[in-house]
């Protein structure tokens, strides 16, 4: 029988958040692979697990992921651990559980300690729905893209960062989004935790004078629904009633559904559409 990977979550801050059960498991597991072994040692001595480790991070997932699929397979058990929270969540290991389905080795989650929702509990805005982007990407392209997605996006948002990029990625926001509202959330369960609810604009102009420290998760609030709406509805308004009616029809829709669809985006009934296409022959 193949062992099982246990996807442990470990504290983001304050180590009283450590559950009774992730301890035991990391003292039972045959090995715990670690997202820094020199992070993590810590936390073990702490505890006296002894178990051993190894690393596995963004680097080496994939010779290190075969090396661990092979320990599986021969019945050890695998206890998975990252810097701090769940892992599998904005780190390497969602390709270690990928590959562990794919050569049909039994998986679980310990759940625990995680950022994004501590911080999105703690805001002060929506929770019903949220996107959660963890750190926005280095590359230009794919960041600028994401940051123009953000501009229609109606769920809440939360993203993580770093202080000496923290004035950049406001400034980025508040290009892309304009000043929503958003609560920044640094230190989370540390000593010096601090939550602030503020806008994108007036955080941006406070960390140009005043320099941040430590990690910070920012949950921004999403676009609003009515806006966007009324935001689309102009842009359709722009278009005359033929206009508006050939653009389904060009696209395949019979003639009753595009009127449909016409009324619907103009905020008139089908009826209204009807009598001004028929007034209009």
């Amino acid at each position: 029988m193949p062992g099982t990977l246990f996807l442990c979550a470990t504290p983001i801050g304050n180590l009283e958040d450590m559950t009774f059960r992730a301890v035991r498991i990391l003292k039972e597991a045959d090995l715990i692979a670690a997202e820094d072994t020199r992070n993590s040692i810590k936390l073990l001595n702490h505890f006296e697990i002894k178990t051993p480790m190894t690393s596995y991070h963004e680097y080496n997932k994939i010779e290190k992921g075969k090396k661990l699929i092979s320990l599986l397979s021969e019945g050890k058990n695998v206890a998975l651990i990252t810097d701090a929270g769940t892992p599998g969540i904005s780190d390497p290991g969602e390709e270690l559980v990928r590959m562990c389905y794919g050569s049909g080795i039994p998986v679980t989650a310990l759940p625990g300690a995680s950022a994004c929702i501590t911080a999105l509990t703690l805001s002060g805005l929506s929770t019903r729905r949220f996107a959660f982007e963890a750190f926005l990407p280095a590359d230009k392209k794919e960041r600028k893209e994401i940051l123009a997605g953000f501009a229609a996006e109606t769920r809440t948002i939360v993203l993580y960062e770093a202080p000496h990029r923290l004035v950049k990625t406001l400034e980025e926001l508040l290009d892309a989004v304009g000043s929503r509202r958003l609560t920044v959330c640094r230190e989370l369960t540390k000593k010096h935790e601090t939550l602030w609810q503020t806008t994108v604009s007036e955080a941006a102009e406070y960390y140009r004078e005043h320099a941040p420290k430590g990690e910070c998760a920012l949950v921004m609030e999403g676009r609003s629904r009515q806006e966007l709406r009324e935001e689309e509805r102009a842009g359709w308004m722009e278009l005359s009633l033929e206009e508006h009616m050939e653009y389904y029809l060009s696209r395949g829709l019979d003639k009753k559904t595009a009127m449909k669809q016409t009324a619907k985006d103009r905020g008139v009934s089908k009826r209204d559409i009807y009598q001004k296409l028929l007034g209009h022959n």
